[in-house]
C-alpha cells in the first residue's frame, strides 16, 4: 500500500495469491469491505470519525482490492503535496472505487469532500460516514436549484479550506461520453476563486453491479488507473478550461487502452461538442 502521505507515484507491487482469491476476487473483497464500512459507520455515530479515520479506512479499502488481486496505479500524486490552496478535483467517474479510494490519496494533503445525491446520505450504515465528512448534498430533481446548491455550498466549504471532488456526470458509467461531462466543476472553482485539478481515473475493476449497483464484479485483469492533471486557473467562462479536461480524460483513457485493455469504450477524441457549452445544469453527482 502507498505511503500514508502518498507524495509519489505508486504501483501496486506482485504478491502470490492463493487459487480461492484468484478464482472468486469477489468473495475476498466484499466481506473485508463489508467489514470496513461497519466499523468506520461505528465510529461516524460516536463523533469518532475525523479525517484520519476517513484516510485509513480508505487505506484498507485499497489493501483489500490488492488482496483480491486488483492492481493500482497511482500517478502524478506529486502535485497534491505542492498545492498551497483548496480547489475543486474534477474527473470522470467509472464505479463505486474511486469514492472509497480517493480520499487517502487527497485527505493527507488537503482536506476535501465530495458532491453526493442525497440517496447516498440515506444508505444503510454508509449514511453515518457521509455525513461524518460534510458533503455538499443534492437532490437530483431539479438540475437548476442542484447547480445552486452547489455554487453556494460548494463555495462555502472552500472558504473553510474543503476541497471539493466533483464527478461532472449524472451517474457513474464504464463509458467516457464527453455529452455528460458538464461543466460545473470548472464553474465552482471561477466562482470560488480557487484552482480546478483534473483527474482521469480507470477503475472498471470494480464493476457495476446488475441487482445492485454497488456489488459488481471484482476483477484483477483490469488494473486501476488515477492520473491526476496540474492545477489550472480559470479564466474567462471556463470553456477553454472545460474542454481541457474532457480532451485531457479522452487521452489518458486511450493511453490505459493501448497500454493493455480491456477498455471501456471511447468516443472519438476532439473534444466537447458545441451543446455541451450549454449544458451545465446536470448534476455531477458520486452514484
Amino acid at each position: 500500500m502507498f505511503d500514508v502521505l502518498p507524495t509519489k507515484d505508486y504501483t501496486s507491487p506482485d504478491r502470490d495469491l492463493s487459487w480461492f482469491a484468484r478464482t472468486f476476487p469477489s468473495a475476498i473483497f466484499y466481506p473485508k469491505m463489508i467489514g470496513i464500512v461497519i466499523r468506520a459507520s461505528n465510529k461516524a455515530k460516536r463523533s469518532m470519525y475525523d479525517g484520519r479515520a476517513w484516510i485509513e479506512s480508505s487505506r484498507t479499502i485499497c489493501s483489500a482490492l490488492e488482496s483480491a488481486g486488483v492492481r493500482l496505479k497511482i500517478e502524478n500524486v506529486s502535485l497534491l503535496a505542492k498545492l498551497d490552496s483548496p480547489c475543486v478535483f474534477v474527473g470522470n467517474h467509472m464505479s463505486t472505487l474511486e469514492t472509497f479510494v480517493l480520499p487517502s490519496i487527497i485527505q493527507p494533503h488537503r482536506p476535501v469532500t465530495f458532491v453526493v445525491k442525497r440517496s447516498l446520505v440515506k444508505y444503510p450504515v454508509f449514511k453515518h460516514v457521509m455525513f461524518s465528512r460534510d458533503p455538499v448534498v443534492v437532490e437530483r430533481q431539479n438540475p437548476r436549484n442542484d447547480f445552486k446548491t452547489v455554487v453556494e455550498k460548494g463555495c462555502r466549504r472552500l472558504e473553510k479550506g474543503i476541497s471539493i471532488v466533483v464527478f461532472p456526470q449524472s451517474t457513474r458509467e464504464p463509458e467516457f461520453d464527453p455529452q455528460k461531462f458538464n461543466s460545473m466543476g470548472v464553474k465552482l472553482a471561477k466562482r470560488a476563486g480557487v484552482p480546478v485539478v483534473p483527474f482521469a481515473l480507470k477503475t472498471d475493476a470494480w464493476g457495476n453491479g446488475k441487482l445492485l449497483k454497488d456489488f459488481g464484479k471484482i476483477d484483477p485483469k483490469k488494473t486501476v488507473h488515477v492520473h491526476f492533471h496540474e492545477p489550472m486557473t480559470v479564466t474567462g467562462a471556463g470553456k477553454d478550461e472545460h474542454a481541457h479536461i474532457v480532451e485531457f480524460i479522452q487521452g489518458k483513457l486511450e493511453q490505459w487502452h493501448r497500454e493493455g485493455g480491456p477498455s471501456p469504450g471511447l468516443p472519438p477524441m476532439g473534444g466537447v461538442p458545441q451543446q455541451e457549452n450549454n449544458r451545465n445544469n446536470s448534476c455531477p453527482l458520486p452514484s
